[in-house]
């Protein structure tokens, strides 16, 4: 289908944000000879899975064991797309980041190669640490400098990679501020538009923080924000795309300001907007990024000419056919529900 090879794919973190998106759009790509891994432990991320199809599932600490014991245990695999790990940006066990986001992506990789399946893997904007121009692919490595432990587990493998000269042979997915539905299990790394969606519904009022930096108003700070919907699509592209190797931006090539998002938030509730700007903590001023852009003609040089979701569309799906409803991404009716009363004047 679409010039994808024979045999399974493989898709770790499935049941997470972007992983349950690429099954998704796999999915409507007419794929389901889909292996999923995942660690659903006790929290509600299972619901995730529940309307997409695919041919098995295994948890992550099974799954490994499994591919070090029997290497073909799955048969002919012909895509790997590597999307579980560690994503929080706070976690403070580096010994944890290293072994979770660094040595197991070394032993997913290295089954993949030798299987001679395409691998595709999360790398993450993270890797570029307090840049705010010129986020390019073809950037020194080494003159990178990650602010965060997150952040440097990512940069490490693609630093393996490429000492291994297998970076060429994969892709690495540089995603930026990707947002949508499924990511009520991350907790405090959920999106501004669902935590902002969560205040509307509990005060009718967005905060924001505030601005330190002389020439930039309060809100006014911006993020390059991608749609999951995108984010998946763009993956998938680049998994089937012949010659598409070694690492690519994933955003929209657009910053927008944190008071963009907040009214496309109020908009699609149809509300009037009530934004409340807050003292940012100070332990992240000294290193908080009051700009961030993806370079995005990689990708358009590997032939990934489709637009990119505007932010205030993407927010109004979003909003309404997943926040209100409570949908799962692969669940989506087709009558939207009304949309709650929530007050504005609280």
């Amino acid at each position: 289908m679409n010039g994808r090879a024979a045999g399974r794919t493989v898709v770790t973190g499935g049941a997470g944000l972007i992983g349950s998106a690429v099954v998704r759009q796999l999915n409507l790509e007419g794929a389901d000879e889909i292996v999923v891994v995942d660690r659903l432990g006790t929290s509600e991320k299972w619901r995730q899975l529940v309307p997409l199809r695919f041919a098995d599932y295994l948890d992550a600490e099974e799954f490994f064991p499994l591919i070090a014991a029997r290497p073909d245990a799955f048969g002919e695999i012909a895509t790997v797309f590597h999307l579980g790990a560690c994503s929080s940006t706070t976690e403070r066990d580096a010994s944890y980041l290293v072994a979770n986001n660094v040595r197991r992506s070394q032993e997913i990789a290295a089954w993949a190669f030798a299987r001679g399946a395409r691998f595709v893997y999360a790398s993450s904007a993270a890797t570029y640490g307090a840049r705010e121009c010129e986020m390019r692919e073809d950037l020194d490595p080494h003159a990178l400098r990650p602010l965060n432990m997150y952040g440097y587990s990512k940069h490490l493998f693609d630093l393996w990679l490429r000492h291994e000269h297998l970076l060429d042979r994969a892709v690495g997915l540089k995603y930026f501020n990707v947002y949508g539905p499924n990511e009520d299990h991350k907790g405090t790394m959920r999106s501004v538009v669902c935590k902002a969606y969560e205040q509307i519904r509990a005060c009718g009022v967005i905060e924001l923080f505030k601005s330190y930096r002389s020439g930039i108003a309060d809100g006014e700070q911006t993020r390059d924000f991608l749609y999951v919907k995108d984010a998946a699509a763009i993956t998938t592209f680049l998994a089937r795309a012949p010659r598409a190797g070694g690492l690519f931006n994933v955003g929209a090539g657009l910053d927008r300001s944190w008071n963009d998002l907040a009214r496309a938030v109020f908009a699609a509730l149809d509300l009037p907007p009530r934004i409340a700007y807050v003292e940012m903590p100070d332990e992240l001023r000294g290193k908080y990024q009051y700009r961030t852009v993806a370079t995005i003609d990689r990708l358009r040089a590997a032939g990934y000419t489709r637009p990119i979701t505007a932010l205030e569309d993407a927010v109004n799906d979003y909003v309404r056919n997943y926040l209100v409803t409570g949908a799962a991404l692969g669940a989506e009716s087709d009558v939207s529900s009304p949309l709650p009363t929530f007050s504005a004047t609280r």
